[in-house]
């Protein structure tokens, strides 16, 4: 088996980075499950993409009056949770899903649940957090019109983003427990370490077909017969 090249994040050639994931969703997510594993994934690219616009937001909002320290923890919350909100959620969900990995499954439920808590406390929008929430936003319309509008793009994605990864966290929760999943079979994977490398667990327990393997061959005895040297016919 050749191996496989990591293919994301998708970094130019010249670069000196080189990617540090393999994913391909078509290739190793099972077919009744690939449709959720990618709108995971595009929820992983709004949650980024709303951290982005999340930037403008807080130039507007320290544009129009506010504290530059909001523009500073929002590069912050750009540089710092874009990356690891999809190392620590998406990436677990990716093995669980890829291998029935009840270990990956835990580490994905107790991480994403702390990412839905988290962006609800950004949808509040504390001042000084550097997240245009709705308090922010709201409280920032007696200031400045035209930079709390800004600000209001950013709180309603954010608001729909939140609201997505509860549907998310519903729906991987209904896969888990129709999938058998468990406590125990959890620390069975962690205990034998089977968990570190899904693609091995995946295949000790695929059946073998060994009629496409072809005819075998005859089996000889391990002694070999001796002959008369110089016999007649």
């Amino acid at each position: 088996m050749t191996e496989r090249a990591n293919n994301f994040p998708p970094l130019p050639k010249f670069l000196k980075v080189k990617p540090c994931f393999y994913q391909n969703i078509q290739e190793e997510i099972p077919e009744p499950h690939q449709q959720l594993v990618q709108r995971i994934f595009i929820l992983w690219m709004m949650y980024s993409g709303t951290l982005c616009l999340n930037v403008i937001g807080c130039i507007a909002w320290w544009a129009g009056g506010g504290y530059a320290s909001n523009f500073g923890f929002s590069l912050l919350w750009l540089v710092l949770f874009s990356p690891a909100s999809y190392v620590c959620w998406f990436r677990p969900i990716y093995k669980a899903i890829r291998a029935d990995s009840s270990f990956n499954y835990m580490a994905f439920f107790f991480i994403f649940f702390l990412q839905v808590v988290l962006s609800f406390i950004q949808c509040l929008g504390f001042s000084n957090w550097g997240i245009c929430g709705w308090i922010a936003t709201v409280t920032f319309f007696s200031y400045n019109v035209a930079a709390a509008i800004v600000m209001l793009l950013t709180t309603l994605l954010l608001t729909l983003v939140t609201t997505l990864m509860v549907v998310v966290l519903i729906k991987v929760h209904r896969l888990y427990r129709g999938s058998g999943g468990s406590m125990t079979r959890a620390q069975e994977e962690w205990g034998t370490g089977t968990w570190k490398d899904a693609l091995v667990k995946k295949d000790e327990f695929s059946p073998v077909d060994r009629t496409a393997q072809g005819p075998s061959l005859p089996e000889y005895p391990a002694a070999v017969p001796n002959y008369l040297e110089n016999r007649s016919w």
